[in-house]
């Protein structure tokens, strides 16, 4: 990229703010956090080694280049043992198809399919189906007062989308989102031992779970998606043992991808129409502008705010040396809230012309986005439509995290 090259930076500048963004008043509110971290540069020194990138245009560049790879298993290897990459959750999530670098990304990605137009076609009557269940006992709910969107509805319509595209059990979905929530923590910035230990379960539960499926589907196939994986990869792979442990791997990406952060993104696009009653009030009215509004929620505040990236050769990024197999995160939160790139960056304006890195980019731009999309789309249409005097009875409180965000809650009454 660039060739002049300045001084190595102080690893002091962002130890301070990290700290901040670790606190429950930093979960709540990490953008004046990030504004500051903004304010070092476009690329600064993570305080634990590595860089973090704060500025739009080079985190877009870095994702659509094919010099910036995956942390794969191969890397988190070279990492050493007792490590939190060398984890076992790490290891396994190491396989899974967003941490996959070329060629086997390429495999992997081809054979896994996913959410083309006819899919979603297929999908969108269960996704409105699902939807009027969920906000008729959220109406229940409210008759007698006040009730959590976010235990009622977010937590519930991801889950019961992806399961019945699955076709598992309805019993399963507690445990399994559940499994989800604790499984996160190997993917978090800087997670504790305890939380990795609490992972490392989770993920373990996860495998035996999937695999246990597959084999059932081997032995009993139908018109699902797992199936569907197992014939494809008896293409691809003639050791069966192998086939069916890259399908266990499709299956617990699916899962994992399709539940955290869609959650978030529903119950964040409904927290901020709430606080910005001007915007609720005009979907209520022009319901077309809905999916503005789910576009400027994942732009103003995203359910990922940061994506980690290795360097695949020596290089000069901004004017910083940053050698092979060295990390880099994109501080997506911050990147969004660019000024350089967004006018009046700190104003949730679902009018504004949209550009955002929320579902990532290049070879590795989230397969699950399309399903995202029409999950929050079909939601605020009926939840405008059919409670449009919805308010929020109080600030939610947010999980300790940095990386993947998540409401604990979203009380809502209606007035």
């Amino acid at each position: 990229m660039e060739t002049a090259v300045m001084p190595p930076p102080d690893r002091r500048f962002a130890v301070s703010l990290f700290s901040r963004l670790r606190t429950a008043k930093g979960q709540a509110n990490p953008f004046p956090i990030y504004e500051e971290l903004r304010s070092g540069g476009d690329v600064v020194a993570a305080p634990w080694g590595g860089y973090l990138v704060t500025g739009f245009d080079l985190c877009d560049r870095i994702l659509r280049s094919r010099d910036w790879l995956e942390p794969d298993a191969r890397w988190r290897e070279q990492q050493g043992s007792g490590t939190r990459w060398t984890a076992p959750s790490s290891r396994e999530m190491s396989r899974t198809l967003p941490a996959l670098n070329p060629p086997e990304h390429t495999r992997v990605r081809r054979s896994a399919g996913m959410f083309d137009r006819s899919t979603l076609r297929e999908i969108g009557g269960t996704v409105e189906r699902i939807t009027t269940g969920l906000l008729d006992d959220l109406g229940e709910r409210l008759r007698d007062g006040e009730a959590d969107f976010n235990a009622v509805v977010s937590e519930e319509l991801p889950i019961a989308t992806i399961g019945h595209w699955l076709g598992l059990p309805t019993a399963d979905f507690p445990r399994l989102r559940k499994l989800t929530h604790d499984q996160v923590f190997t993917q978090e910035l800087l997670p504790s031992a305890s939380q990795l230990a609490v992972s490392d379960a989770a993920t373990a539960e996860l495998r035996t779970y999937f695999m246990e499926l597959v084999r059932h589907r081997r032995a009993h196939p139908g018109e699902d998606p797992v199936s569907r994986w197992i014939a494809t990869w008896d293409t691809l792979e003639s050791d069966r043992d192998k086939a069916d442990e890259a399908v266990y791997y499709l299956a617990l990406f699916v899962l994992l991808a399709a539940l955290e952060t869609t959650t978030t993104l529903l119950s964040t696009a409904t927290l901020l129409l709430l606080e910005h009653r001007r915007h609720w009030d005009q979907l209520v009215v022009q319901p077309d502008l809905v999916p503005a509004a789910v576009e400027e929620s994942l732009r103003y505040d995203p359910p990922t705010h940061v994506i980690s990236r290795v360097s695949s050769r020596d290089c000069v990024l901004d004017g910083i040396e940053i050698r092979k197999d060295e990390m880099v995160h994109l501080m997506v939160g911050a990147a969004h809230r660019d000024p350089a790139k967004h006018k009046d960056s700190d104003v949730f304006d679902p009018h504004r012309k949209q550009a955002h890195i929320a579902f990532s980019g290049g070879i590795h731009y989230c397969l699950g986005a399309p399903l995202a999309r029409l999950e929050a789309q079909t939601l605020l249409r009926q939840l405008t439509q059919r409670f449009p005097r919805l308010a929020l009875v109080r600030r939610p409180a947010w999980a300790p995290r940095v990386a993947f965000r998540r409401l604990l809650n979203l009380d809502v009454a209606l007035t």
